[in-house]
């Protein structure tokens, strides 16, 4: 490309776009810059001084590196490329000047600080610092900020970077911190001395380079050279969150962010961040059977027996899947209930999803479709609960200019959106309008759960893919259950849904199926890790792996077949879900043809190849369903409690007391009367 710079950077020529800042030239020449308040998914404060370089033929002093870009640099005398040094006597020496003002009023706190071990301010002091300080005034204290019950705060440590109110501000969209005072007096605070109101302000933790900001729930827990580290998949939202589990023994001690650009950047909601700690509790580590009205343990030889004989003597099974089964042991559960001649189904929720039609279910957009959108329409959903890790990038799209629309609860997302109607006839309103301002930028249409669990869930599903058709967009199904998509996609699906599904079965399967009711009359057996609403209703308990202590394929919400790897074990007697399935086809004398995952993997991939290509979007074919009458109900959006929507999260004591604050705030008065 002919619009490309050349520029020198310590002898190394390259070429690259003058609109890059420096320090980026810098990483695409494989040089490493320092830097505090630099980053790249937030703007540019230019303020830690950190990153400072040497522009020959500049003035004669460093230059910010993070706020200068490639073509403010003057060329040589006689055209020569710019020439910039990263390791000359002057940014030697700045760099060291900087460091020790830093650490002018910085504790010794290391040995008792949470950020010990993977300290930016550590690293880079060890690195570009000197190793004494000409400073011999007392140190300046700060007061710490009560920020709720997710992030403890040791304002003494902070060195004002201002990444936690850059990313607060810019990407959760809330407005509580922010900076006051002036030169020794500056300092990091928040609004009237108010927590923070965010489901994302977990990542503050990961983004502040020193040990001003930890996370309340692991302070004093662990030392990261002490922990496991997994990298694996997230499933407490269907977006498909890279996640890094760090273990200590059998517990998970935190978890955090892996970057992934297709999915999630680098940050993660914090139910997926803090929700550890509902893995410990409420377990169920071994089987159990009913007896007299009453479940007492049982042996697993007892419990696979007794469920076994009720499969064996059933005369119509059903097999419900839940939000959070990886799709392997879904397709197990699946070969086993059509071996006996039953139904399977994963729409627990009651949504209208049409089998066999991907774009239907999943739709044709990625989630990176959404950071270049020019127009985004929401239908029955609200992401800042469904997805919060999507709505910053929805918000994303709106700081670059894009227009958003909702049809459904006039919800507040942290962007201003156009409320275009409540119910399904404003779909079909602007199906008819004339879309020709929309068809020169692109644009996406996304529809919730909450448009789609509804009697007339297909028609919507219709007309908003119309809708999508007629303005050029590509589509999004906005998924709640991580499991859903890798269920839909192996064909766990009954015609005419739950209902029928359930009619006039005796024995029901219910694999993690934790949310709705089942009715009562039918034996029940339920697998699963917590010892929710789905035990509760049991007759026989098989007590399952959770999302980190085994291995599973989850299928995102885009499409996107991702691999969870397992962290830890399953305590007590729990077994992984799959190999609990194959020890009951087995028992039943059908047994699956595979005795390994791997076997298993192969025997899934067979019939539905597109999950072999792991971290791949693949392709729909664009087919707009049938549909039938559309009702005149009002869409009422899908997670209504975003700290409560599946077992784990429910057995977690801190969840529940973040449900608690969050509905003490929607309740608080607003003014004094």
């Amino acid at each position: 490309m002919s619009d490309l710079r050349k520029i020198i950077i310590d002898d190394n020529e390259i070429e690259c776009d003058p609109a890059m800042t420096l320090i980026q030239a810098c990483e695409q020449a494989g040089i490493e810059v320092p830097r505090f308040c630099y980053h790249e998914r937030l703007s540019i404060a230019g303020n830690c001084r950190m990153c400072l370089v040497e522009v020959v033929g500049g003035p004669p002093k460093p230059a910010a590196s993070c706020a200068m870009q490639v073509r403010d640099l003057r060329p040589g005398p006689e055209g020569q490329p710019p020439v910039v040094k990263t390791n000359s006597p002057m940014v030697k020496k700045a760099r060291e000047g900087v460091m020790e003002f830093l650490l002018i009023n910085h504790p010794l706190d290391c040995p008792i600080c949470d950020q010990g071990g993977e300290c930016d301010l550590q690293d880079q002091a060890m690195a570009y610092g000197v190793d004494f300080s000409r400073y011999r005034e007392p140190k300046r204290a700060s007061e710490d900020l009560d920020l709720g019950p997710l992030v403890e705060t040791h304002m003494t440590r902070c060195i004002s970077c201002t990444r936690c109110v850059r990313f607060t501000t810019e990407v959760a969209g809330i407005h509580q911190m922010g900076q006051t005072g002036r030169g020794e007096d500056a300092e990091i605070t928040s609004y009237l001395g108010q927590t923070l109101e965010s489901n994302m302000q977990g990542n503050i933790i990961d983004l502040c380079p020193v040990g001003a900001l930890v996370s309340k729930p692991y302070a004093f827990t662990a030392r990261p050279w002490e922990l496991t580290k997994t990298e694996t998949i997230d499933v407490m939202d269907a977006l498909g969150s890279n996640i890094r589990v760090d273990t200590k023994g059998r517990e998970v001690m935190r978890i955090l962010p892996r970057n992934h650009d297709g999915v999630n950047e680098e940050w993660i909601s914090d139910k997926t961040r803090f929700v550890w700690d509902g893995l410990r509790r409420q377990r169920l580590d071994r089987p159990y059977v009913r007896e007299n009205g009453k479940l007492r343990p049982a042996s697993w030889g007892e419990a696979l027996g007794k469920a076994a004989e009720a499969l064996k003597g059933a005369s119509k099974v059903a097999g419900l899947v839940g939000d959070l089964v990886p799709v392997e042991a879904a397709f197990a559960l699946k070969q086993i209930v059509d071996g006996l001649g039953g139904s399977v189904e994963c729409r627990t929720d009651g949504a209208k999803l049409p089998a066999g039609n991907r774009s239907a279910y999943v739709g044709t957009a990625t989630i990176e479709d959404v950071d270049t959108a020019g127009a985004i329409m929401l239908i029955g959903c609200n992401p800042r609960e469904e997805a919060p890790v999507l709505n910053a990038r929805i918000r994303k799209a709106w700081s670059a200019g894009a227009q958003i629309g909702i049809i459904g609860e006039n919800v507040d997302l942290t962007y201003p959106a156009h409320h275009l109607g409540t119910g399904p006839a404003t779909i079909r309103e602007h199906v008819g309008k004339d879309h020709s301002g929309v068809h020169e930028k692109p644009s996406v249409v996304i529809v919730g759960q909450g448009a789609l669990m509804r009697e007339d869930g297909d028609a919507v599903l219709a007309e908003a893919m119309k809708l999508a058709e007629a303005t050029k967009s590509t589509f999004m199904v906005l998924h709640a259950a991580a499991g859903r998509v890798g269920a839909m996609d192996i064909g766990a699906v009954t015609d005419g849904g739950i209902t029928a599904a359930l009619d006039g079965a005796d024995v029901v399967y219910a694999l993690g199926v934790d949310e709705g009711d089942i009715p009562l009359g039918p034996t029940v057996i339920y697998q699963g890790s917590h010892g929710d609403r789905g035990a509760h209703r049991a007759d026989i308990i098989l007590p399952g792996a959770a999302y980190t202590e085994e291995q599973g394929l989850f299928v995102n919400t885009e499409g996107r077949p991702q691999l969870a790897l397992r962290a830890g074990f399953a305590p007590g007697e729990a077994k992984e879900n799959w190999a609990i399935l194959r020890a009951l086809s087995g028992e039943m004398g059908k047994a699956l043809p595979y005795d390994t995952l791997a076997a298993l993997r192969q025997a899934l991939v067979a019939e539905v190849p597109h999950l072999e290509a792991i971290d791949d979007v693949p392709e729909n074919a664009w087919d707009i369903p049938t549909s039938g009458e559309l009702g005149d109900a009002a869409f009422v959006n899908a997670v209504q409690n975003f700290y409560l929507t599946n077992p784990i999260a429910r057995a977690s004591a801190l969840m529940a007391e973040l449900s608690a604050n969050a509905k003490a705030r929607a309740e608080a008065p607003i003014a004094a009367e």
